[in-house]
């Protein structure tokens, strides 16, 4: 995965937008809401917009103020949670949602050990505890000794754990606090050994980890200004530096390394080579896997870095080097990604050499262990991994025990023993230890989830999008289920900035299938699963295809009796959201209920907030002419239709989402509530204390999954038993 996309994801010309009237509120309205209780009243305002010659109103831009800051914007969230709240805590069965979830989830879930420092760590939660904690071991069976728990930190949960990187001498930690959700991150350092925490405290880092010097005695680190008052969670995120911290001194005189304030959209990934000799700066500008490289010799102090990769055409990500030579995963004459080694001495590109070429399924990543790369492929979004040696030549292949997805495979090249998991939709996690030299895995650790993997089914099927491309489907549920076109099925996607939907094992899914329900996830153009083609396929002027893909994917469930269209409901989260917003403004009478959670509504201005400048990539802006009309043809808020009967929908979001600005959410639904026609009940949830999704506490995503499920039991008439 590149250097930004995991965190930037949801993931320019500049013609100037004009104000053509912005007046304070004339009008509110009150739409039909779920029984005994009405919408609140949303103000309107008569703000109209130019872009390029087409006059757009936007009369909730109101609804984009800082809901921390915003006294009106505040009072609307309460009120609109007094009635989303209201209705949901009044549906039979909710109790009885939550308990069981609750006790589905109280189970001790472990991560896969990895080895820094010459320690072993793995990540362990009790079951319900709101944060897993980090322990450490000397030994693989020792006994654990607690390193970071962040349970610690706050009463509610919300202050998260967010970020580790460990020095080689194994005596400092440095790890990141994530608070309420938002992306920006506190690191602090502790001494391993004893526990103490050091004075230092670094902020305003987003978009960006730690990479420590050989010597143990600092690191290096990527920062932002520190924001103007009151505008850190909504302002553009521009002019990211690169700093050298060392240990036991204030952020004030750490030393500036790189800079490039001709290029403010510019952001950079540091990693310090495993060697010890050299600094490697990969320069990103959006969520694309097109990157500038460059490189600095630390043993020359007053060297200055040295341009490799010269131009963001094509993705140059480091995997290690063999002192000047430079191994990295690229797409350069390669849509489904190679290996190729590059001599710093000799760095033309006539000079490259390819170590692993292009195969039939899509590389997406490469670690350098045991003296071995290995290689993660997707075949059909299922997971597989193939040792090679240094040459590229073939050494063997990981057999794993079905359809899933397997995580791990880290470790120095000095190692020779990794570790992973592996798991499915109805299969727990399973954690091994892979011996790099024999090739033998060890089961260390079988998960005690409440699920045995018998009583349900999995399986991938192929349908066709409206254009006639092949779409790759996976399919859960209890064995033994009926196709009598009369099955609950939650149909969820995303499609988009080069992620790969791959099956894993969740818990609230498993809870959807043990109440009846259908789980299919498609994996729809825009995203990572067949190559840069596949994701191609899905972007700016073909962002179209990822509707139309899901849109299929639905109607295939209906014609092969899976389900009716008063049974089935879709679900995506960020980029999801705009997925599910796209396609119940396109399709309303498709769907029995829509899920979007935290989703990008408003296409025309998503740009100008946070992090959504660096979507560009993927969707384009309205800035430019062209892009405007795609954009405004699907923009979830802009198509939302006068009297129009839409299907059941409950929104999600949350007030510290700096990611996805809430107001995308509000916009939309006080726009949905404004139009809709009819009693289907169009709600919004909004939660307190939380971002975009990462570092949620494990209380509130139980809540918000009850939430959810309880709500699909209501408006698709599910009965539980």
């Amino acid at each position: 995965m590149s250097p930004n996309q995991s965190t930037i994801a949801c993931g320019l010309a500049h013609p100037k937008i004009t104000v053509v009237l912005c007046l304070l509120a004339i009008s509110t309205t009150t739409a039909a809401g779920p029984p005994n209780a009405v919408y609140p009243e949303t103000k309107r305002v008569n703000q109209v917009d130019d872009y390029h010659g087409t006059k757009v109103a936007d009369p909730y831009r109101w609804l984009e103020d800082d809901v921390r800051k915003s006294k009106e914007v505040a009072a609307w969230v309460e009120e609109q949670n007094k009635v989303t709240f209201g209705f949901l805590k009044s549906i039979p069965g909710r109790e009885q949602i939550e308990k069981r979830l609750t006790e589905l989830w109280n189970y001790e879930k472990i991560g896969a050990p990895f080895k820094r420092g010459g320690r072993y760590l793995f990540y362990k939660n009790d079951g319900l505890q709101n944060q897993s904690v980090l322990y450490r071991m000397e030994k693989l069976d020792d006994e654990p000794q607690l390193l970071i728990d962040p349970n610690t930190w706050s009463k509610d949960g919300t202050v998260a754990l967010a970020g580790t990187s460990f020095s080689d001498d194994g005596k400092h930690i440095a790890y990141g606090i994530q608070d309420a959700g938002s992306d920006w991150r506190t690191w602090r350092i502790m001494e391993i050994e004893t526990g103490r925490l050091l004075d230092d405290e670094l902020k305003w880092i987003k978009f960006g980890g730690v990479s420590w010097t050989n010597d143990g005695k600092g690191f290096f680190y990527v920062r932002y200004d520190e924001p103007k008052e009151g505008a850190e969670f909504q302002s553009l995120n521009l002019n990211q530096k690169v700093f050298y911290h060392r240990v036991g001194t204030a952020q004030s005189t750490d030393v500036l390394v790189y800079k490039r304030p001709d290029h403010p959209d510019w952001g950079f990934s540091p990693d310090v080579s495993e060697d010890g000799r050299y600094l490697v700066l990969t320069v990103w500008k959006g969520t694309d896997d097109k990157y500038r490289v460059l490189y600095k010799d630390l043993t020359e102090p007053y060297g200055m870095p040295i341009d490799l990769i010269e131009d963001f055409e094509n993705e140059f990500s480091f995997v290690g080097n063999d002192g000047p030579v430079f191994y990295f995963k690229t797409d350069l004459d390669a849509p489904r990604k190679r290996l190729i080694a590059i001599d710093t001495r000799h760095p033309e590109r006539e000079n490259y050499r390819e170590v692993l070429p292009q195969t039939g399924e899509t590389l997406t990543s490469v670690s350098f262990v045991a003296n071995m790369f290995v290689a993660r492929y997707l075949k059909d979004a299922k997971t597989q991994i193939k040792m090679h040696s240094t040459a590229g030549e073939f050494i063997r292949e990981v057999e794993f025990p079905g359809i899933g997805s397997a995580s791990g495979f880290g470790g120095k090249r000095t190692d020779t023993e990794t570790f992973y998991s592996f798991s499915s939709f109805a299969t727990p996690p399973s954690i091994y230890r892979y011996d790099m030299l024999t090739g033998n895995s060890k089961l260390i650790r079988r998960s005690n989830a409440k699920a045995d993997p018998e009583d349900f089914e999995v399986k991938q099927v192929f349908y066709k999008s409206k254009d006639g491309t092949r779409v790759p489907m996976f399919i859960a549920h209890k064995r033994g289920i009926e196709l009598n076109g009369k099955n609950p099925v939650l149909l969820y996607g995303y499609g988009g900035f080069n992620i790969s939907l791959t099956p894993r094992f969740s818990i609230s899914r498993l809870a959807w299938m043990e109440m009846g329900g259908v789980f299919a996830m498609p994996n729809l153009r825009g995203g990572g699963e067949y190559g840069e083609e596949w994701h191609r396929g899905g972007t700016k002027a073909n962002k179209q295809n990822v509707f139309d893909d899901f849109i299929a994917a639905a109607e295939w469930l209906i014609e092969n009796k899976y389900t009716r269209t008063d049974k089935l409901a879709i679900q995506g989260g960020s980029n999801g959201g705009l997925l599910v917003g796209a396609c119940m403004t396109q399709r309303p009478d498709l769907f029995g209920a829509c899920l979007p959670a935290v989703g990008v509504m408003d296409m025309l201005r998503f740009h100008k907030f946070t992090a959504g400048r660096f979507w560009t990539d993927d969707y384009g802006s309205a800035d430019n002419a062209d892009e405007f009309k795609t954009l405004y043809a699907y923009s979830p808020y802009h198509n939302l239709k006068p009297d129009t009967a839409y299907p059941p929908t409950l929104i999600t979001t949350a007030d510290t989402d700096d990611r996805v600005v809430p107001g995308h959410s509000f916009k939309f639904v006080a726009q949905l509530q404004n139009v809709h026609k009819g009693d289907a009940p169009v709600l919004i949830r909004i939660e307190t204390r939380a971002g975009h999704g990462a570092g949620k506490p494990t209380s509130k995503v139980i809540e918000e999954i009850a939430d959810q499920w309880a709500f699909l039991v209501k408006v698709l008439g599910i009965n539980l038993k």
